[in-house]
């Protein structure tokens, strides 16, 4: 040992030993490092799982306000025609939004989340951004009930926008989302496309609002009238922002008048 140590003499056999012995220290290895790696692959697949499960729920998250953002933009655009459709209106308007309907499927009604308590009456005109909607029927302290126009026992008084030509527009009885004229005679200038309008008869609806158009004229030479068929403009079955519209100062003095 003295010798090797001064001289050297087993240098280069140990070092044939080393190389002759690493394979048997890569194999005894091999359980650590197979160790190793399977902790690793488990490690990684469970920060993945965990990693995926938070991108699900942040992507869940982003389409929720998302959609909110859609609805409210919806709602915003709702609200500004509603605000151009009444800037014409002549009379005070109070804005509403309908909170349910009628169970009955034979009355058209919906209730209003404006009341007695906000100055609502019998007879008030309801209206949408893109017509006429119907009148209130019943008031309540906080919510009001509104016939819509569409009811069989509802009548409009309207005419033709192009020529004037009045008539009587009620709730279709065979269709619930159409109107009929009444009493439309075989002379009278009617067709279909014709816009109708409120002819602000009987002093409930303004004048010249949109109400209906014409879709069909049917005129049997054996009948009085004809046969007119309408659709509503208002969006009965989709519209939730809606306006109630207040009588003018004078009719509204003259109704007071007459209460007392």
């Amino acid at each position: 040992m003295v010798a090797d140590n001064r001289f050297g003499y087993l240098g280069s056999m140990r070092y044939f030993l080393g190389y002759a012995t690493s394979p048997v220290y890569w194999v005894a290895d091999i359980p650590a490092r197979v160790s190793f790696l399977i902790d690793d692959v488990f490690v990684s697949r469970t920060d993945l799982l965990e990693q995926n499960q938070a991108l699900r729920e942040e992507l869940l998250m982003a389409r929720r306000e998302l959609q909110l953002l859609e609805s409210l933009a919806s709602e915003n655009s709702r609200l500004l025609e509603l605000n151009t459709a009444t800037a014409n209106l002549d009379r005070d308007v109070m804005p509403a939004e309908i909170i349910n309907i009628a169970p009955d499927p034979f009355s058209k009604r919906v209730l209003v989340n404006r009341g007695a308590n906000a100055g609502v009456f019998v007879g008030q005109p309801l209206l949408d951004a893109n017509g006429l909607m119907g009148q209130v029927v019943e008031v309540l302290p906080f919510t009001s009930w509104v016939l819509l126009i569409t009811d069989p026992n509802h009548v409009t008084p309207v005419e033709v926008n192009r020529n004037g030509e009045r008539a009587l527009a009620r709730g279709s009885r065979l269709n619930a989302a159409e109107l009929e004229l009444e009493f439309v005679t075989q002379t009278q200038d009617m067709k279909a496309g014709d816009r109708l309008v409120s002819s602000g008869m009987g002093q409930i609806y303004p004048k010249n609002y949109p109400v209906a158009e014409i879709i069909s004229v049917y005129a049997d030479p054996g009948l009085d009238f004809a046969t007119v068929r309408a659709r509503p403009l208002a969006q009965m079955a989709r519209t939730r922002h809606v306006i109630l519209v207040f009588p003018e100062a004078e009719n509204q003095v003259s109704t007071l008048k007459s209460d007392n």
